[in-house]
């Protein structure tokens, strides 16, 4: 049985140089870089003063004065610039790498900026409304990357994507279309964070899937707002790959 499928370079060239994606890789390597010279303590406290706490923006909960460090609605925009780890943020930004500068392209610098950031803030809504009273704070890209894969699918399904899978003990790897490997993602997250509200109403193991989920459906939803009109919706990969397994 498959048990991770993880993207490492997609065959969809561009014809621009993705300013925004890098600078978008940049601000948030740079920031993280801030978090980890805090400190493990002060980088707790800076995390709960920009995190977004789900009681906190539903206001079941209030933070002390000395941690409310913007509004709670603000927090929704702050977070997805926050990391908990470095292994975070590697997988967070290889992500935006692959993924990004297609749409980026697509869209034109500004509209993507705009839509990545109407992403992000969608996703920590997400998570809010299936965790509303948890106090503990989401922090992360993901759900702003997840609205990039979810507009990757909506123009490039069929474009080829170079893939590491998991069999087992067993690692190979295969060309395989965009819509298959990110429409596996987002129903693995739908999954997981259905298990995860079964079993105790919280997203599970550190990772908040509703986010990821919400995020990727609200790429699908506003790509076709942001997107250029000569753009098209399901394009044809732009090359052919002729062997599939390597």
């Amino acid at each position: 049985m498959v048990s991770e499928m993880f993207p490492l370079r997609d065959d969809n060239p561009v014809s621009i140089t993705p300013v925004i994606n890098w600078l978008l890789i940049f601000v948030n390597v740079v920031i993280f870089m801030y978090q980890v010279s805090l400190g493990p303590r002060d980088m707790q406290i800076f995390v709960y003063q920009y995190g977004a706490i789900p009681a906190v923006i539903t206001g079941e909960q209030r933070l002390p004065d000395a941690l409310a460090a913007v509004p709670p609605m603000a927090s929704t925009f702050t977070s997805m610039f926050l990391h908990g780890s470095w292994m975070h943020l590697i997988g967070n930004m290889w992500f935006l790498w692959i993924f990004g500068n297609n749409i980026e392209e697509a869209m034109g610098p500004l509209r993507y900026l705009v839509f990545y950031l109407l992403s992000g803030i969608s996703a920590s809504f997400a998570h809010v409304l299936f965790n509303p009273a948890s106090a503990i704070p989401s922090i992360g890209a993901s759900g702003a990357i997840a609205g990039v894969m979810g507009a990757y699918v909506m123009l490039y399904p069929r474009a080829h994507v170079l893939t590491l899978i998991f069999l087992g003990f067993f690692i190979r790897l295969i060309y395989l279309p965009a819509g298959l490997i990110l429409g596996f993602w987002f129903l693995l997250q739908v999954l997981s964070g259905s298990m995860g509200s079964v079993s105790g109403g919280q997203d599970s193991g550190g990772i908040a899937f509703w986010a990821h989920a919400g995020g990727f459906v609200a790429g699908v939803m506003l790509v076709g707002v942001f997107k250029k009109r000569s753009v098209r919706f399901f394009n044809p990969p732009h090359t052919r790959i002729g062997a599939y397994y390597r």
